[in-house]
């Protein structure tokens, strides 16, 4: 190769690599400002979030319309609301409807909640009132049964309003929601742990109480285990991948197996029995 040629293949080659940099540095550069460009939606999305949090919390304070006696007050509005979506589901819920249940103009109803976050917030906090423990009748000062009378009344109430676990919106906080807290806390007072122990323990009630309604809710139909079902498990357990479910199946027959299963799902004793298994552990571990 000729001197030249090689000055040439010299410049080509340090070309390409000087190429290949600058698309290396200007990809870097797009990558970072692509995170930072998802970084500045998100903290915006926040900032919505907590704006829009602020203002429903106003559903509350502000007064009612001014001028003539109001129609409605805002809980007969979020009692109502309740209804619809207790008989006909939380989906059926809306403005309209709403107007229709208290039979008034749709229109008439922004006068008093301004659009649909503040009426989910009026209709969830109306639900929290029920989880709420009556001033009448006063907390145990024993810790245990303190917070299992909260949590056994967290689950009537989800039972008796199952729709609440469908709504995916985090609707601002209110007076019941706050008023629970306050009745949870002083409930583990008598509880001789740090805050973030006792925080542990409401936070592992809630989730049982809620995990136990989600499965009543979605996973107990009152259908027979049917014969499709049967051949179904039973070519499951056939190609040998399910031992445990097959030696119950050998000893008691898989009909059998499944009709304790199912009994034991619908065992009303088995909440409270459960519940104080967790709580008691809560005790041990101190």
């Amino acid at each position: 190769m000729s001197g030249e040629a090689l000055r040439d293949l010299v410049v080509e080659k340090t070309a390409e690599k000087l190429e290949q940099k600058r698309t290396a540095k200007a990809n870097k550069t797009a990558q970072q400002q692509k995170k930072l460009s998802a970084k500045a939606a998100k903290a915006a999305r926040q900032l919505d979030r907590i704006s829009t949090s602020l203002e429903v919390l106003d559903v509350w304070t502000r007064t009612e319309p001014a001028g003539r006696r109001p129609r409605f007050t805002r809980d007969e509005i979020a009692v109502a609301a309740v209804h619809i979506a207790d008989t006909e589901g939380f989906a059926s819920l809306s403005m309209r409807r709403l107007a229709a249940e208290l039979g008034a103009a749709t229109m008439t109803i922004y006068h008093y909640v301004r659009d649909k976050d503040e009426l989910l917030a009026l209709v969830t906090d109306a639900v929290m009132g029920e989880l709420v423990v009556p001033p009448d009748e006063p907390l145990p000062a024993d810790w245990r049964e303190a917070i299992a009378i909260i949590a056994t009344r967290s689950k009537d109430t989800l039972e008796n309003h199952p729709w609440v676990l469908d709504i995916a919106e985090d609707p601002a906080i209110g007076p019941n929601s706050v008023r629970h807290f306050d009745q949870t806390l002083l409930a583990v007072e008598g509880f001789d742990t740090d805050l973030a122990t006792k925080l542990d323990l409401v936070t592992a009630v809630d989730e049982y109480v809620f995990g136990y309604c989600i499965h009543q809710r979605n996973n107990l139909a009152d259908d027979d285990l049917d014969d499709n079902m049967v051949a179904y498990v039973t070519g499951l357990m056939d190609t040998g991948d399910y031992p445990a479910l097959s030696r119950l199946a050998a000893d008691v027959g898989l009909a059998a197996a499944w009709e304790r299963i199912e009994a034991h799902a619908r065992d009303a004793s088995r909440f409270d029995r459960n519940l104080q298994r967790l709580i008691e552990g809560f005790a041990a571990d101190l």
